[in-house]
């Protein structure tokens, strides 16, 4: 495959000649800042970055697919505070062979006790400084290996493969994995430059969320090695690999998308409007600031939606619906390029910076790419799910929180309070101000604190300062402390317009009332629409109900994939047997969390009937899971190896 990789490196080689260090090399960016108020702390770290924080990681690691594990050194330069003697770092279930400094000498370390959230910690006794590098500056090299079970980390056989022909493996950094393969201070408001060498079976191809540097060297013995920089300060979970049978094919001048031969057809059809989001994005707030905006299509386990890997987004099989309706997925996933790749969270509590503020983005590139009737069905979608989680919760629920409160995990809090509570927020925002005051002051957000790390506190001191402007009036109509801090829906938040889904709620009260289907209409609804309606009919049907609803709109037939697990939990919900294959089908060739835990779930509430389902489908589909997918559907069944 090694004549694929040439036209992705035509493609790629401009970026990596930039301006900067002779020979074309990039010079690496001074170090972002680390923040220390309150709001900044992350709990979820060994590391102690005002001691000594880590700016750089220099990876040089062998795949090894047979003992499903990754191998070799990770160089890290160390940024140290006058005074300090150790640096620490994360660690979860990494075999540490050695740690040296840039001569080779050997360093003290020792890995702590384990804990069961965020690993154990390990601590590396610093170096001297070199009598050429500044008294701060040391260098330390780990020898390493991940373990067989590191959960970053998805081996899968070749039979878990479109082709079917060769092994594939792929990293999910996110939220706090990477520790499981990578030795470095894995938290978010750490940011650190990287840089790779990547040794793999010659009949592979390596991607990684890095610019490649040239093409792949000759190894020896049957494999090649791959070379990756990314010189750009980035949270540490962004550092991603993928390594299959997997080809390149250009989308326009500064996009591609990889994946399997057997699925490049559909991904790249599927994908054709990304070069135009691209532009969309730079019209609405500012210069997409990492070169190339690349895609890669995973097999089907992998467990999200997108990861917004920079210059590398990883994305789930299951957006390719054969008509582009999906592919806000692709606009969410880019928006990341600068709220959340660009503008960091410091602190997994603040996870609405990230993801509340990229789903605005979203719905805006998706309002100039497909129009504002599609971007308002998506926001009353929005609107809906925040509607329906604080009905669900209360809304006096510290998980509705936008900002996760003490005394909750951030990574309990719900969704819908980080994702669609966030975009309703900033939609409420915009209205009251209005987008021509709006849109700049986003934009310069996005710029003042390009490549750093931010907080809540941050976010609203800046909105205060550079659009508020000490109007009274207009603070008090915003509600800010209320949206970020507070439980539930705020009085103020904007509201759809009834409009966008007023057919499709009419044709709702219809089928309440007398089971009346729109066949019809149903050929000619947007995705958007066809979901209002399955989520808003009746969630008690009987089988004779559920079979003409399936008979009428070719439910269990629909290549989409957000239809088909809306029909199926409605299915499982009611029991519904003829269902059931089907939703072994579908649980059996998709991994995406969004999907596998509440069909999981819906069946473990129908009792015995369910229980004889899930578990011996769960006991078959399980292997072929991500560790973060297995570990949710393994809480909803009680379910112990």
């Amino acid at each position: 495959m090694r004549f694929l990789l040439s036209a992705a490196v035509a493609a790629l080689l401009a970026l990596s000649a930039c301006d900067g260090a002779p020979g074309g090399v990039p010079e690496r960016a001074a170090p972002a800042p680390i923040l220390t108020t309150e709001q900044a702390i992350d709990e979820f770290t060994h590391a102690r970055p005002q001691e000594a924080r880590v700016t750089h990681v220099a990876l040089d690691l062998a795949l090894d697919f047979d003992a499903k594990e990754v191998g070799g050194t990770a160089t890290l330069d160390v940024l140290a505070a006058p005074g300090a003697s150790e640096v620490v770092l994360d660690s979860a279930g990494l075999r540490i062979e050695s740690v040296a400094d840039a001569q080779g000498q050997p360093l003290q370390w020792a890995l702590g006790e384990a804990d069961e959230e965020k690993g154990a910690a390990l601590t590396i006794a610093l170096p001297s400084a070199g009598d050429a590098a500044p008294e701060s500056a040391r260098t330390i090299v780990i020898t390493y290996k991940s373990a067989p079970e590191a959960e970053a980390l998805q081996w899968l056989s070749p039979e878990q493969t479109a082709g079917k022909q060769h092994p594939f493996v792929f990293s999910q950094g996110q939220a706090i994995l990477n520790r499981t393969w990578i030795p470095t201070q894995d938290s978010p408001g750490i940011r650190q430059t990287w840089e790779a060498r990547i040794t793999a079976p010659a009949d592979l191809n390596v991607v990684m969320s890095g610019i490649i540097q040239g093409e792949a060297e000759d190894a020896g013995e049957g494999r090649h090695t791959f070379t990756f920089r990314m010189d750009h300060p980035v949270a540490p979970y962004l550092i991603a690999l993928a390594a299959g049978n997997i080809e390149f094919r250009e989308l326009g001048p500064r996009t591609g998308v990889w994946t399997e031969p057997e699925t490049m057809d559909a991904a790249h059809a599927e994908l054709t409007d990304t070069e135009a989001m691209v532009t969309a994005a730079e019209g609405l707030f500012g210069e997409y600031r990492w070169g190339r905006y690349d895609m890669i299509v995973l097999p089907p386990s992998f467990p999200y939606g997108g990861m917004e890997n920079p210059v590398m987004t990883f994305l789930t099989p299951t957006f390719i619906a054969g008509d582009r309706s999906l592919t806000g997925l692709v606009a969410h996933e880019l928006a990341h390029s600068w709220s959340g790749n660009l503008v960091t969270y410091s602190s997994w509590r603040d996870g609405w910076l990230n993801e509340g503020v990229t789903s605005y983005v979203e719905n805006r590139i998706s309002e100039e790419v497909y129009g504002a009737k599609r971007a308002g069905q998506e926001y009353a979608l929005s609107f809906a799910a925040v509607e329906e989680m604080v009905a669900t919760l209360g809304a006096d629920n510290p998980l509705t929180a936008m900002r996760t409160p003490a005394g909750s995990s951030p990574f309990d809090t719900e969704s819908a309070a980080i994702y669609d509570k966030g975009t309703v927020f900033l939609k409420t925002v915009e209205s009251i101000v209005g987008r021509e005051k709006f849109d700049p002051w986003l934009t310069q957000w996005f710029d003042s604190h390009a490549f750093q790390p931010a907080t809540s506190e941050m976010f609203l001191a800046d909105l205060r300062q550079n659009l508020i402007k000490g109007d009274a009036a207009r603070e008090e109509r915003l509600m800010l402390d209320d949206w970020v801090y507070g439980t539930g829906l705020p009085a103020n938040a904007v509201k759809p317009d009834p409009a966008a889904f007023a057919d499709v709620d009419r044709a709702v009260e219809a089928y309440a009332a007398s089971d009346a289907l729109p066949f019809e209409a149903w050929g000619g609804w947007t995705t958007a629409e066809r979901m209002r309606f399955l989520q808003e009919v009746p969630q008690q049907r009987n089988a004779t109900q559920l079979a003409a609803l399936d008979r009428a709109l070719g439910l269990s037939a629909t290549g989409n994939n957000e239809i088909k697990f809306l029909w199926l939990e409605l299915a499982l919900k009611n029991r519904y047997q003829p269902a059931v294959q089907a939703a072994e089908l579908f649980l059996g060739s998709v991994g995406r969390n969004k999907f596998v835990s509440p069909l999981y779930r819906a069946l473990s509430e129908q009792g015995d009937w369910g229980t004889a389902i899930a578990r011996p489908l769960y006991q078959r589909t399980r292997a072929g899971y991500h560790s973060m997918t297995r570990g949710n559907v393994d809480e909803i069944l009680g379910w112990s190896e």
